[in-house]
């Protein structure tokens, strides 16, 4: 049974994070950013470094930005229909527009696809990262300096310099001595369990009290249903590996990525409800997901 074989195994290790947590209450920032510049970047690295560049990778970046434009425009057509005022939507867009595709995805993948649809999964993880840093920190810091705060938030990420760096010494066949390649694997593969953990300590800091469940309700529907729908539709428009488009399907089901909920924290965009919206969706996708998978089997 899928639930057993793919979804249960990934829970368990967001459990441990989320009991970690609740019992020890860390320091989650010196976690993330040893995640994030270190065993990440070594992941991406390794990924990119070992990944030939063909046509399926451009497929996954025009794929990527039209689903981005295809969210953001059914989010906004949403917030007038409910006439939510600029900083409602905000917090609405980060909650629908941006999915978990990096601790929740990828270990997903790995578990359902194996090294192939996880090589797949990566790729598209750090694409997301980029769309997340330009179009995440816009949305959440409208009138301050938006597009200005991106761009710093591209340029500062150590995963968007490594995949640059792979793709160079690929292309101009640097060969990293075996010891040296080792000692990235050792590290890249310590990347996706830490970041679980690190999942399931983010929601253990979630609070529930005072939930909006109309709003919720509504980027539940967008984020879970509405989006992988509107992938599927846009992966027929190319002819990619029946893989990739079982995987950018299933990443666009995931909940709402949890890097959003501290672009909220940081510009004061209904940090609560966007919260709120990685906690119960991330609930709901174990149900979402098991029969996402059983159907694309």
């Amino acid at each position: 049974m899928i639930f057993f074989q793919v979804i249960l195994p990934v829970l368990l290790i967001f459990l441990s994070g989320y009991i970690l947590q609740r019992v020890y209450k860390l320091d989650l920032k010196p976690i993330s950013t040893l995640a994030i510049y270190v065993l990440s970047t070594a992941l991406v690295f390794r990924t990119f470094y070992k990944t030939p560049l063909d046509l399926q990778l451009f497929y996954i970046v025009i794929i990527s930005m039209l689903l981005t434009i295809g969210l953001i425009v059914i989010t906004q057509i949403t917030a007038k229909c409910f006439k939510y005022d600029k900083q409602q939507e905000s917090a609405m867009m980060l909650s629908t527009a941006f999915m978990n595709s990096g601790n929740y995805g990828t270990p997903i993948i790995l578990f359902a696809y194996g090294e192939a649809g996880f090589n797949y999964a990566v790729q598209i993880m750090v694409f997301h990262a980029i769309i997340m840093g330009v179009f995440g920190v816009y949305f959440a810091s409208r009138g301050k300096g938006g597009a200005k705060d991106a761009i710093k938030m591209v340029l500062k990420q150590p995963s968007n310099h490594a995949v640059i760096v792979a793709i160079l010494f690929q292309q101009f066949q640097i060969v990293i001595p075996e010891s040296y390649y080792q000692a990235i694997d050792l590290v890249a593969q310590a990347a996706i369990p830490v970041v679980m953990l690190i999942l399931g300590m983010q929601l253990a800091n979630v609070s529930a009290k005072g939930l909006e469940w109309k709003g919720l309700s509504i980027a539940s529907v967008i984020r879970l249903i509405a989006s992988p729908v509107l992938a599927y539709l846009i992966c027929l428009l190319f002819p990619i590996d029946p893989l990739l488009q079982k995987v950018l399907v299933i990443l666009a089901a995931m909940p709402s990525a949890a890097t959003t909920a501290m672009y909220a924290i940081q510009f004061n965009a209904r940090p609560q409800f966007v919260s709120s919206s990685v906690l119960i969706t991330t609930v709901m996708s174990v149900g979402t997901l098991t029969f996402l998978l059983h159907l694309l089997q």
